[in-house]
């Protein structure tokens, strides 16, 4: 049996710039699937069978750098992430951790009603097919340490400061006002 594939089912990817290496941006038609780092346990190895197509991913490359521009706090892309049952309620509850903020893998655990399930939790977590746009470099360990990163620790400081220091200038900005 030969499967053929219609164009708009094949997978697609591109490249970006951005302040913390480049990234690979992965999809099919108007879905975006997965994010890579340039290095780390989220490198993305592209497959011969996708098709380069950067233009494909315009709108995902302009909300990427309104992020990192520090203009953008939540991202309106559609997305399809993979992952079983469970990691995909984790990913949703990861979507709901406000920009500037970071949560426990206990926080997310209780949160969609697994108190129990933490090291579950990370480990979903760790295979986020989505980082940046679902948030979970926003994710810290119950005691207040930074934990693992797919795109390694330097590139979850580097996120985790871009929105501290926006938090803080808000805050500045705002008390200057009154």
């Amino acid at each position: 049996m030969v499967l053929v594939l219609q164009e708009e089912d094949r997978m697609l990817y591109g490249k970006m710039k951005s302040p913390i290496g480049d990234l690979t941006l992965v999809g099919s038609g108007d879905q975006l699937e997965m994010i890579g780092f340039p290095e780390g346990k989220g490198v993305i190895r592209v497959q011969p069978e996708w098709r380069r197509e950067d233009s494909a991913f315009g709108n995902v490359v302009e909300q990427i750098d309104d992020y990192f521009a520090g203009d953008r706090k939540t991202f309106e892309l559609s997305l399809k992430p993979s992952g079983t049952d469970f990691q995909l309620e984790v990913l949703k509850a990861l979507t709901a951790i406000p920009y500037g903020q970071t949560v426990s893998y206990k926080e997310i655990a209780i949160a969609i009603g697994r108190p129990k399930a933490v090291r579950a939790v990370g480990a979903a977590n760790g295979r986020n097919p989505l980082p940046i746009v679902i948030p979970c470099h926003r994710v810290i360990g119950s005691d207040g340490s930074l934990t693992g990163f797919g795109g390694g620790m330097e590139a979850k400081l580097y996120l985790l400061g871009l929105e501290s220091r926006d938090v803080i200038t808000r805050l500045h900005d705002s008390a200057e006002q009154k």
